[in-house]
């Protein structure tokens, strides 16, 4: 099969250092022209997996290798996991933070539906850890799979956003509702209110517009 360009493909989805669920809940996002899908094709998925690959395959050979080749094999159905599994997670962090968007609302209907869909990617394929530790060196944990990587990808990642949704981070995890912004972020510190200083930036201009538009609608004539 033909090589993917992924520099072509990769369609902008912001990667802000969030934990890699939210990152791929991110893969829907905004601009002017409006909501766009970075998983919209194989190749996009190839192009934002390459993009998070060092945190989400550092310790996974047979990941880091299957994102290596040219076509990974099984990409197609890895590329319709992974939609499936980041509409679902939108669905849950919608639930989890109140969220009032509607551009940003997710095609998966209820909690209960996303939850069937998560549970479900934990065991897209069998994935384990094992402990490496050579002499005169640091520990490290090596994770491994039998099963095709694509699926090993959708199962690391379910299960990363289980951790997420149990764990210190979902009490902290945000909507952001700057104008037009679609995206989810964890509050870092008590004072964040926005997934990126361009989205503070625009919140606070759409803050003094309407200030100021009040102020002259009170003003006598």
């Amino acid at each position: 099969m033909g090589r993917v360009d992924t520099q072509d493909a990769y369609t902008g989805a912001p990667v802000l250092g969030e934990p890699l669920p939210v990152e791929l809940m991110n893969t829907v996002w905004a601009d002017r022209d409006g909501v766009h899908d970075a998983l919209r094709t194989p190749a996009g998925v190839l192009a934002w997996l390459r993009a998070v690959g060092p945190r989400l395959a550092s310790h996974a050979p047979e990941v880091a290798a299957w994102l290596d080749t040219d076509r990974p094999a099984g990409l197609e159905e890895a590329a319709a996991r992974l939609r499936e599994l980041r509409d679902a997670l939108r669905r849950l962090a919608a639930e989890a933070t109140g969220d009032p968007r509607p551009a940003a609302d997710s095609p998966v209907g209820d909690r209960d539906a996303a939850l069937a869909v998560l549970n479900r990617a934990c065991g897209a394929a069998p994935v384990w850890s094992v402990l490496r530790w050579p002499a005169g060196q640091d520990p490290a944990r090596v994770v491994h799979t039998d099963d095709p990587a694509g699926r090993a990808v959708v199962a690391m990642l379910a299960g990363q956003a289980v951790d997420l949704f149990v764990g210190e981070a979902r009490p902290r995890l945000r909507s952001c509702l700057a104008p037009g912004c679609v995206l989810y972020f964890v509050r870092s510190h008590p004072r964040r209110e926005w997934c990126s200083g361009a989205c503070g930036n625009r919140a606070r201009v759409a803050r003094h517009y309407r200030r100021h538009r009040a102020a002259d609608a009170d003003s006598p004539a």
